[in-house]
């Protein structure tokens, strides 16, 4: 009897975490009133503050940015880009990122932004609930927040590049949060980097558990490292970058192309576990064909063409299927597309290859060329490649830019923000996307949460 009421109990729990964390689709909504079950209520111990974190993470892996399925960022950012090539019927969501057609009515912007601040506000609730906290240690305190702060931080990142001037919410509090204005783009990389040092302070450096599914001191420093490069504090970065390449018996860069993704990769800094056993990545269900003509998606020809035929990541990470005389490439870094005996593969966000050229492009733009081709040469080297010819700064800065597009392709829409942060935009896809306009670089603001918050301000430019 005991055991059944413990099992009922955190069921109710858990179902209660569930409603408060739904209970907003847009950040401008109503909270919960005080007749509700509270935060503190919720949020009693240990326990039950861990299984919302791990809501948040299946939440974040199954909707929204990061999710690996067609309508996350992999898919349609490539397709906004020069990585991917929409196929099927008009229904597909991804020919209005492939034809640059996007309107701030579109369903799919509108869910980006709602989901990540819906994920926002869980991570808040956890931060304010357990800050006065005497049920929970102060070691799992700790945890706790870091993991918090950690999601707060990331989502804030993805929104900012996405849209621009955001407001960075960091309360529960609905007359707060139905007044937020926008801020600068600086600013709110201010707020990232603030809530990144702090989880930096209080997350631990072993990972826990093993499958590194859980974001440690190093998961929130590789994201430091890379928002210092986008914020183009390049000392800060190359620092960052190495605190993570100096920890070589935690991390390795995976000599073997074909098992980078794998689950217990040393190369791997942080990824999202599948939600059941067997299952594998939504990447792999999406990209890897067994038939053609693709239904949705296949690697555009553009980019498959412009790697040396000696790469690698071409031969083991590029796959065709044929039919006829029609043949189509797609994504092969996932190796698996259905359920295994066990989960062979979870979806990677983060990684050490990105640390050695977040390094590389650091000191190049302080002028340590050596160290930037140093850095650069170990991620060729690991596809099978000579060490570049790059010679001056600018034409490694170009070598670390062309290295980045082939070594993560479809992996969270890093060709786009690598294309935008360093003006090159316009140059590489006005000649092969004929809807492409200048302004496009940022997505429209959802006309509904414009309508609902005027301090939020006039829309973006070109919509």
């Amino acid at each position: 009897m005991k055991a059944i009421y413990i099992i009922t109990f955190y069921i109710v729990r858990l179902l209660a975490l569930t409603f408060l964390f739904t209970s907003c689709d847009s950040f401008v909504d109503v909270a919960l009133p005080d007749s509700q079950m509270t935060k503190e209520t919720v949020f009693e111990d240990y326990a039950t503050t861990n299984a919302a974190l791990t809501d948040i993470y299946a939440k974040i892996r199954d909707r929204g940015v990061l999710t690996g399925n067609n309508t996350g960022l992999s898919n349609q950012l490539g397709h906004y880009a020069d990585e991917l090539s929409p196929y099927g019927t008009p229904s597909n969501t991804s020919y209005n990122f492939y034809n640059n057609a996007l309107l701030p009515t579109n369903a799919t912007i509108a869910t980006y932004w709602n989901t990540s601040y819906n994920h926002i506000y869980a991570a808040n609730s956890i931060i304010e609930a357990i800050e006065k906290n005497e049920n929970i240690s102060e070691e799992n305190k700790n945890q706790l927040l870091g993991e918090s702060l950690f999601i707060r931080a990331l989502l804030h990142f993805y929104l900012v590049n996405l849209y621009g001037d955001m407001p960075y919410i960091t309360t529960t509090d609905y007359r707060i949060k139905s007044k937020v204005t926008r801020i600068p783009v600086s600013e709110v990389y201010k707020k990232v980097i603030s809530d990144l040092e702090t989880a930096i302070t209080l997350l631990p450096v072993k990972y826990s558990p093993s499958d590194r599914s859980i974001p440690n001191r190093y998961a929130a420093k590789a994201l430091l490292a890379r928002v210092y490069l986008y914020n183009q504090s390049y000392a800060e970065a190359a620092n960052e970058a190495s605190a993570i390449l100096n920890e070589n018996t935690l991390f390795v860069l995976t000599p073997k192309l074909n098992e980078v993704f794998l689950i217990n990769s040393k190369e791997t800094i942080w990824q999202l576990q599948s939600p059941t056993a067997g299952q594998n990545t939504k990447e792999g269900a999406l990209f890897i064909l067994t038939a053609g003509p693709p239904q949705l998606v296949a690697l555009n020809t553009n980019l498959v063409n412009s790697f040396d035929p000696a790469d690698g990541r071409k031969v083991n990470w590029i796959k065709t299927v044929s039919k006829g005389s029609l043949s189509w490439h797609y994504a092969y870094k996932y190796k698996e597309r259905t359920f295994t005996s066990v989960s062979l593969e979870y979806s990677v966000v983060f990684r050490l290859a990105e640390q050695y050229l977040i390094r590389a492009e650091a000191r190049a733009k302080q002028g340590d060329l050596i160290g930037a081709k140093e850095d650069l040469n170990a991620v060729r080297k690991r596809a099978g490649l000579q060490e570049t010819t790059a010679v001056g700064k600018e034409d490694i800065l170009t070598a670390i830019l062309e290295e980045k597009r082939w070594e993560f392709f479809t992996e969270f829409g890093n060709r786009f923000f690598d294309l935008k942060r360093s003006n090159q935009l316009d140059a590489v896809l006005s000649p092969i996307k004929p809807g492409w306009n200048t302004t496009d670089a940022l997505f429209p603001i959802p006309q509904n949460e414009l309508n609902a918050n005027s301090l939020l301000g006039i829309q973006n430019p070109g919509y």
